[in-house]
């Protein structure tokens, strides 16, 4: 069914940094941004990982203002969904793990993003035709 594939609604405007990115620069778009993660692509798109909130929080453990790139916190070998798979086995992906955000992925190119709360939309979303139609 087209309605539950994860292109349906995955968010595609999406901020995303490359392994080169100062890590400040990096912070300063989740701050600015509020939210809680980015991912980390190559220069053709594909996916190299994905830096967190949890990730930088180990800057605090270097008192010193040393530059750092991306590549140096990120979360290597992150899961990813292609934009055709199920937001069912997406939702069962983030009731499983402990991560809040899965990225999405078309002929192995980032394109899309999909979080809880954009799962949670869609519940209410699907909750709110079932009303309009019984």
């Amino acid at each position: 069914m087209e309605i539950f594939k994860a292109k349906t609604i995955m968010t595609t405007d999406i901020a995303y940094v490359k392994k080169q990115t100062p890590i400040y620069e990096a912070i300063g778009i989740l701050v600015e941004k509020n939210i809680t993660g980015l991912p980390v692509v190559n220069d053709d798109m594909t996916l190299a990982g994905l830096i967190s909130e949890k990730d930088v929080l180990r800057l605090l453990y270097d008192i010193e203002d040393k530059p750092g790139k991306v590549e140096d916190f990120m979360t290597k070998g992150i899961v990813s969904f292609n934009q055709e798979d199920s937001v069912i086995d997406i939702a069962e992906c983030l009731i499983k793990n402990h991560f809040r955000r899965v990225t999405i992925t078309s002929e192995g190119k980032l394109v899309g993003i999909i979080s809880r709360k954009d799962l949670i939309k869609y519940i209410l979303q699907l909750r709110h035709k079932d009303k309009v139609v019984s």
